[in-house]
């Protein structure tokens, strides 16, 4: 997409700078024809005056306009490569999820974070979360539940059955190492 970008600015540029060096060697040849009739010259000296004259300016023009369409493209290039930088790393933060930069410049590094279910609520802001996971066998290749249990601190209310989401903190307790960020799905009652 942006080399077509740069290929459309490029012939847009060759074409303004064509019309502007055509319309130099038009000016300059009828500045010419002028300075030779108020001069009295004849018409086959005229010709062979200009040509040189015109060839030059011609090629100087040629010149002039191809160097400010290099300008305008440089420009433009770096304009279309800030614009891809951009979006390719916005497309890389959506397909990786990572929005959360402000706990990573707090702490530093990312927190592990785990899904569960409320295994128990009969604490005060404190609820045990349940995670299971899927574990490979290392000899039979089977995969084998495995659940553990987690204490974790809870000011958004979880009830038993809740789905939610933990992150792990500084130590609350003896067992607490872990908060409740997010309620993901109620549980039917």
């Amino acid at each position: 997409m942006a080399k077509k970008k740069e290929e459309t600015v490029e012939e847009e540029t060759d074409v303004v700078a064509a019309e502007s060096a055509e319309k130099e060697s038009d000016e300059k040849a009828e500045k010419v024809t002028k300075t030779q009739e108020s001069k009295g010259e004849d018409s086959n000296d005229k010709e062979a005056k200009a040509e040189p004259e015109d060839n030059a300016s011609l090629i100087d023009s040629v010149v002039d306009a191809v160097s400010s369409a290099a300008e305008v493209v440089a420009e433009t290039a770096s304009d279309v490569a800030n614009a891809v930088t951009e979006t390719a790393s916005d497309v890389v933060n959506a397909i990786t999820g990572s929005n959360n930069t402000e706990d990573e410049e707090k702490t530093g590094k990312k927190r592990a974070e785990k899904v569960g279910i409320v295994f128990s609520d009969k604490m005060t802001k404190t609820v045990v979360v349940r995670v299971n996971r899927m574990v490979k066998h290392q000899l039979y290749h089977k995969y084998m539940k495995r659940r553990k249990k987690f204490m974790a601190h809870d000011e958004m209310g979880a009830a038993v059955g809740d789905r939610v989401r933990i992150q792990e903190t500084r130590p609350m307790s003896a067992r607490k190492r872990w908060r409740v960020i997010e309620i993901i799905q109620k549980a039917e009652k």
